[in-house]
């Protein structure tokens, strides 16, 4: 009797050794898990800023309008609380070499790529140079959205690198989140770089109420000047200019260029052709052009090759370009800035600086 009682306080006490140490085991392990946890944490804490007003931007708050105000606000009034320098970064002060396939990118003259489409070595052409008589253009673009869906557009007879369809939509639902086309909303948009117009016209066929068309090229402003026609855009003649001008002379001095004095845009595009223009150039003539106005919404298109634009930018009146979008498309990345916010734009179109950190 007393061996049967031993031998149930055996096979007891082994199932309980066995317990015990399947507990150390499973707490040995949410240990280590832990500690992996805290060090990665730790190692992303030098993304997060110190500062509580930076803090509060990276939190994913849904403001009211008072409050959005207030910030706009706070940070016109002291800017480098959220950004320690707004100087433009060294990069942007030279060209991009941001070379893109065939079909009309911006690529050298002698340059070529082998072992692409039909031909053993097809020879790249430069962004407004004009296309080799028989060559089809590959800019077959059309409207996505609004009044005009679906018109196919007509193209310059020169190389073109137009904005993505995917990259085009993505953009307009942006737009219409912050705002631009809802009832009440007089939408003027200038289209810098515009190409054969299809930024603008995208714009006009979702409810603004005019679009300014500028491009170097004479050819391209005749296209844009048929697509008009097209979309049936034409019955106002406020509805439309087309300029063919120099892009930073026109956002410098817009007057200049047939811009009458004192005419503002509430939208800005600006895709540009990647390797022939000095970005930082750019960005200085947007942030100062008379054409802008406070909680105007500019669309900067840049390669990946030049890295990531800064969060704010400041114009020389002390105000600010504020970045709210910066979002990577392939190659391609779209930042999106409101200049000298107000509070006035949907709650969507606030300071999102974790976008402009890295890719």
């Amino acid at each position: 009797m007393m061996y049967i009682i031993s031998g149930k306080i055996g096979h007891a006490a082994v199932v309980f050794v066995a317990f015990a140490s399947a507990i150390l085991i499973e707490n040995t392990r949410l240990v280590a898990s832990y500690s992996t946890f805290t060090s990665s944490f730790e190692s992303r804490k030098l993304f997060i800023p110190t500062s509580s007003a930076s803090s509060s931007l990276y939190m994913k708050q849904r403001l009211n309008s008072k409050q959005r105000k207030i910030r706009a606000k706070k940070l016109l009034d002291n800017p480098t609380s959220e950004d320690e320098s707004l100087e433009i970064p060294q990069n942007l002060r030279r060209k991009a070499a941001a070379k893109r396939p065939f079909l009309g990118h911006v690529v050298p003259d002698n340059a070529t790529r082998r072992g692409v489409g039909g031909s053993s070595s097809p020879k790249l052409r430069p962004q407004g140079k004009a296309r080799v008589e028989g060559l089809n253009n590959p800019s077959n673009l059309k409207i996505l959205g609004g009044i005009a869906r679906g018109r196919r557009l007509d193209s310059p007879e020169v190389y073109l690198r137009p904005m993505m369809g995917k990259v085009r939509e993505a953009v307009y639902s942006t737009f219409t989140s912050f705002g631009l086309y809802k009832d009440g909303v007089a939408t003027r948009h200038l289209d810098i770089f515009s190409g054969s117009g299809s930024v603008g016209l995208e714009s006009l066929s979702r409810g603004s109420v005019h679009c300014t068309f500028v491009d170097l090229a004479k050819d391209c402003c005749n296209a844009v000047e048929r697509n008009v026609k097209i979309c049936n855009f034409d019955d106002d003649i406020d509805k439309t200019r087309v300029v063919n001008a120099d892009a930073i002379t026109a956002l410098r001095d817009p007057v200049s260029v047939g811009i009458p004095e004192g005419f503002t845009y509430n939208l800005v595009t600006l895709c540009p052709p990647y390797e022939e223009i000095v970005y930082a150039d750019l960005l200085d003539a947007v942030a100062n052009s008379p054409a802008v106005t406070d909680d105007t919404v500019v669309l900067v298109e840049y390669p990946v090759e030049l890295g990531c634009l800064p969060h704010v930018i400041k114009r020389n009146d002390g105000g600010l370009l504020v970045g709210v979008r910066n979002r990577k498309y392939g190659r391609t990345v779209i930042a999106l800035y409101v200049v000298n916010p107000t509070g006035r734009l949907d709650p969507s179109a606030e300071s999102r600086p974790e976008e402009f950190v890295s890719f």
